[in-house]
Formats: structure tokens, sequence, C-alpha cells
């Protein structure tokens, strides 16, 4: 049996990655998605299982103690990582993998699999990627200014990335990404 294929997604937050993903994975019943845990709370539409591992701060730092992820960071006073088992077994089985990382996590793990492709998405500009993220309506204004100033430092490094792809219009993002994955 073949190795699968490893794609991760990445970009800044409040550029479209779920959104783009979640109409990729709608179109191609092919993929398999990787999720990610994390220790913050989940937001009114997130389901625990589907969107994120929902876990307490304890359980993620037994994983870390564990080995147990591929990437790991703190964000926003929160953790979030990739857990290794559930991607290693899926990459054994000849399957297409996608995650969704930050961006840091992205870079530990293209060093881990260097086969893996990274692509970035990005705004189309940085007035509409803060208003995507006020449009949200889950952060206060200070939080809002803390992720737009990630963001800058985030962006700055889309050229590390194997592919860079414009969330303007959705289908085409979507369609991008399908390109690049086939």
């Amino acid at each position: 049996m073949s190795k699968g294929k490893l794609f991760v997604i990445s970009g800044a937050s409040g550029v479209g990655k779920g959104t783009v993903l979640n109409r990729v994975m709608h179109l191609r019943d092919d993929l398999s998605f990787s999720v990610s845990a994390t220790t913050r709370n989940p937001r009114d539409n997130e389901i625990d299982g589907v969107h994120y591992d929902f876990i307490t701060k304890e359980a993620f730092e037994e994983m870390i103690r564990q080995d147990g992820f591929l990437e790991y960071s703190a964000h926003h006073e929160n953790y979030y990582g990739t857990p290794a088992g559930p991607v290693r077994k899926l990459l054994e089985e000849g399957k297409t993998v996608i995650l969704i990382i930050e961006v840091q996590g992205a870079g530990n793990v293209k060093r881990m699999f260097p086969e893996a492709c990274n692509i970035f998405i990005i705004p189309p500009s940085f007035e509409i990627l803060e208003k995507r993220l006020r449009g949200r309506g889950t952060d206060d204004d200070e939080s809002i200014i803390k992720r737009l100033d990630i963001a800058k430092g985030e962006l700055a490094r889309a050229e590390e990335f194997d592919y860079i792809v414009e969330n303007d219009v959705l289908e085409e993002a979507v369609a991008d990404i399908i390109t690049i994955i086939k």
C-alpha cells in the first residue's frame, strides 16, 4: 500500500480556512480531515470531535509530555495542536490527509514531513480580514487587536509556503485548493 499525501492549510485567524476547507471536503469525499485539539472553548457553531477536539489544558499538557502531537502551539492563551497518531495512521493507510493549522505549526509539520504540501490562505486585504474577525462576534475589541497584530507577522510568512490562495471569492478559493490537491 502506498503512503498517503499530506496537505497543510494555514493562514491568519479570520482568513476563512475553515470555510474553504468545509466546502472542499464537501466536494471531495476521498479526503481525510485531521481534527486538531484545542483548550479553547467551542464557538456556538462548533461541534466537539468535528471542528476540534476540545480538551482541558491538563489533558493537552499530558499529551505534550507523551509526545502525542505533530505540532502544537499556544495562541490567545490557549493551546492548539495536531494529534500525531490519527495522522500517521491515515497516511499509512494511503489516505490523503488535510490539516488546518497555525502558521508556526505548518513549519513544524513541514520539517517532519518534507513531502507535505503547504497551502497558505490570504485575505483580499487587511481591512477585509479585520471586518471578518469583527463579523464573527466571538472576540472583544482587545482580542481582535491582538489577532490582527499576530496576523501581520503571519501574512509576512506567506512566501514560505508551497502555494498561496486568496480567499476573496469563496468558490474560486475552493477551486484553487482542489486543483492543488489534484
